[in-house]
């Protein structure tokens, strides 16, 4: 077990509130590493993969693909966060595709493993799920501040007198 990866993996969501207890070395030896190559697919949208990833290093994209063809970039991955959680909790395909920005380095924990630490040890895992839940109601509010800035300009430009026509 690397001891600095441990000390990064202490510090991240995931992990909160879970360091020094034997949960995490648990956890940790469930990881498994995967490298991933700038602009490689880690998770593509409507796949119904089990696994989620925690970044270690580089930057990853999600994004999702427009009616009109385009594509939305929504979030943006860095060290120490997670992704591709959702599977954990629910069986759905995935929301957006997750691409590499850069070169990055994954931690990779499937779905199979969370419930072999859901049987041995209930307590951890429902820790796990609360640590989940918390930054996945951040990034919620977070997308809904965002939405409401967007409206909010896409409103007042709407609503905006155009400036050509100007009485004097």
């Amino acid at each position: 077990m690397d001891p600095e990866l441990k000390d990064f993996l202490v510090k991240t969501p995931f992990f909160g509130g879970l360091a020094g207890t034997p949960i995490v070395d648990s956890v940790i030896a469930m990881l498994r590493p995967r490298a991933a190559k700038k602009g490689e697919v880690v998770l593509r949208e409507g796949d119904t993969a089990t696994s989620m990833y925690i970044v270690r290093s580089g930057v990853l994209l999600a994004y999702r693909h427009c009616e009109d063809g385009g594509v939305a970039r929504m979030l943006l991955f860095r060290p120490g966060d997670f992704v591709g959680v959702t599977t954990l909790v629910e069986m759905e395909p995935r929301p957006f595709s997750i691409i590499a920005e850069c070169d990055a380095e994954l931690l990779e924990l499937d779905s199979r493993d969370l419930y072999r630490l859901y049987r041995d040890d209930q307590k951890a895992y429902i820790l796990v799920l609360q640590n989940i839940n918390r930054e996945l109601v951040r990034r919620l509010r977070k997308a809904g501040n965002r939405i409401a800035f967007l409206s909010l300009k896409l409103g007042s430009s709407a609503t905006e007198p155009d400036p050509e026509h100007h009485h004097h």
